[in-house]
């Protein structure tokens, strides 16, 4: 797969209370990827930008918030994927450090 592409699969990393539990327990990274990327492809990206090993991934489509603006009108915020990638043991990747 193209470097190009690879780049623009992983969005950045997902950071709520949930993904840092999971992240603890489970050696599990939590990522908001493109919309039209595959499984295989995540894997690849992950393991080529980040130099790790993993195991598995699991994504999940998240449904974009229908929200009310201040003049009344109905917008509604985009539909975005999340990948939960497992890492191999004795694996981690430290964003603290990327930054």
């Amino acid at each position: 797969m193209k470097q190009e592409r690879l780049l623009t699969i992983i969005r950045g990393p997902h950071i709520s209370e949930k993904s840092s539990i999971i992240s603890e327990d489970n050696n599990q990274v939590t990522f908001k990827v493109a919309i039209d990327a595959t499984k295989p492809e995540i894997k690849e990206a992950v393991e080529s930008l980040f130099d790790v090993e993993v195991k598995d991934v699991q994504v999940l489509n998240v449904k974009g918030k229908t929200k009310r603006t201040a003049r009344g009108k109905i917008r509604r915020r985009s539909n975005w994927k999340k990948a939960y990638v497992r890492l191999e043991q004795g694996q981690e990747i430290d964003f603290a450090e990327l930054a």
